[in-house]
């Protein structure tokens, strides 16, 4: 339930209401207190609670009825856009965050080159995997604990800030001290011990979509999360299963504007993984940038071809300078810049 109060409501009246609400149910009352518009968003039984006495105050000005079963992550809950901030990059206001780097660390010479080259592009912040879930037991599954300090390594040398994906809950605590953004890949999205846990902690999380995850599944992986008390989310389309067999996943470009629609979450696109091709990510980015898209998140190798991991979805540092150059008109003309 939201109930919406009229311009210029004062805070001892917000006060008194919440305290008559909280006599009536036991909900949990959130405020949100924006430019034009105050609502409090009751989450919990709220059938207990008596539309007309609420309706008696003054202030007041309508009482909306939510059927969504995501609370926090809802856009009727919180009308203003959230911005996330990982490092000293913002995800989610006017300017795109750009995220680049390898699909895997390989190496410390590898991943301090690509992090200077991206860098220079413009790229806001660094990924790079540590632990790799593969398909196959017998692919290369990362460098693990050693790719988390070289990818500490490739911060200190660049100043980005840096996200990897974790695998596994009991991680969390050396994430936390590691690393500037925590991602939960594809396979892991309904991972609710994992969400759950990500949930008690101050560090922004970037939520992958699940393979074949709906609209709503994902935005529920992601009120596990903020549930928790931890509502420092990413959302990151990244392709899903379909019936097309020719690129790796369909990259569901709708997504974003229906999450924006649906969510305040700041929503990236992995046009890399959405493809699975490095002649379809600039086009793909492109399009991204023209609906909404709130940043890009693209691999980069700065030698595909022997790649550890994903080489053929992965494109040059050189080819992510040009895409970068060519998005600044789009994102200008969606009151966007890079």
């Amino acid at each position: 339930m939201i109930i919406v109060l009229k311009q210029g409501t004062s805070q001892k009246e917000i006060d008194q209401l919440s305290e008559t609400i909280s006599k009536m149910a036991s909900v949990v009352i959130n405020p949100v207190i924006g430019t034009d518009l105050t609502i409090l968003g009751l989450i919990g039984d709220t059938s207990r609670l008596d539309p007309t006495q609420i309706e008696s105050y003054h202030c007041v000005d309508r009482i909306m009825h939510v059927a969504e079963p995501y609370k926090k992550a809802n856009r009727s809950f919180h009308p203003d856009n959230t911005v996330v901030r990982v490092g000293d990059a913002l995800v989610g206001g006017r300017k795109l965050a750009m995220i680049a780097g390898p699909c895997s660390v390989e190496s410390r010479e590898q991943i301090t080159e690509i992090a200077l080259a991206v860098r220079e592009s413009g790229a806001s912040i660094l990924r790079g995997g540590a632990f790799k879930p593969r398909t196959s037991p017998y692919a290369f599954q990362g460098l693990k604990y050693e790719g988390l300090e070289l990818l500490k390594e490739a911060r200190a040398a660049s100043g980005l800030p840096i996200v990897t994906e974790i695998m596994s809950p009991y991680d969390i605590d050396r994430f936390l001290d590691d690393v500037d953004c925590i991602q939960v890949g594809a396979r892991n999205m309904q991972n609710f011990d994992l969400l759950r846990q990500l949930g008690k902690i101050s560090k922004p999380v970037l939520l992958k979509r699940g393979l074949s995850a709906t609209i709503e599944e994902w935005l529920m992986s992601a009120e596990y999360i903020m549930a928790g008390g931890n509502e420092q989310v990413i959302l990151c389309e990244r392709g899903i299963r379909t019936f097309e067999t020719y690129t790796r996943n369909t990259v569901d470009i709708s997504a974003v504007p229906v999450v924006k629609k649906l969510s305040h979450l700041p929503v990236l696109v992995d046009p890399s993984h959405g493809t699975g091709k490095r002649w379809m990510v600039s086009p793909m980015t492109r399009a991204a940038v023209a609906v909404g898209a709130d940043g890009i998140m693209i691999e980069v190798h700065n030698d595909p071809q022997h790649a550890l991991c994903d080489g053929q979805q992965s494109i040059t540092p050189s080819a992510f300078d040009e895409i970068m150059k060519d998005i600044r008109l789009i994102a200008q003309a969606v009151g966007r810049e890079v």
